[in-house]
C-alpha cells in the first residue's frame, strides 16, 4: 500500500490547527524540531509508526483519520473526505468532479 504523504501531512496540520497549536509547540511535545514537523506537513518527510502512534496522541486523532482522510466516529466523514481530496485542485478540475457529481446524484436507479 502506497500513501499520499502530502496528504497525510495536509491532515496532520489542520488537526494541529484544530487543536489550536503551533508547529512549535507540536514540536515541544513531540521533542522534535519544528523543521521536523514542518516538512512531515509540507509531506516532504514521510512518518514513521512510532511517530505518527505519538502525533495522533497529542492530536486526539485516529491513524484511520491521519493516513486515510476517514473518521468513521463522524456521521459526515465521507464528506470531509470530499471535501479534503477537491483542496488543491484546479477549477477546471472542480468543474468536471462537479459535472460528474451532479449526473449521479440525478441519476434515477431503476433497481432501487
Amino acid at each position: 500500500m502506497s500513501f499520499d504523504y502530502t496528504l497525510i501531512g495536509k491532515r496532520i496540520r489542520k488537526a494541529r490547527e484544530n487543536k489550536g497549536l503551533t508547529q512549535e509547540k507540536l514540536a515541544e511535545q513531540l521533542d522534535v524540531s519544528n523543521a521536523y514537523i514542518s516538512k512531515i506537513e509540507r509531506g516532504r518527510t514521510p512518518v514513521n509508526l512510532d511517530r505518527l502512534s505519538e502525533l495522533c496522541v497529542v492530536l486526539e486523532e485516529t491513524p484511520e483519520y491521519i493516513l486515510g482522510g476517514t473518521n468513521k466516529a463522524s456521521n459526515d466523514f465521507l464528506r470531509i473526505e470530499i471535501i479534503d481530496m477537491l483542496e488543491g485542485c484546479p477549477p477546471g478540475k472542480i468543474k468536471l468532479i462537479s459535472q460528474i457529481v451532479k449526473h449521479i446524484v440525478d441519476y434515477d436507479d431503476p433497481s432501487s
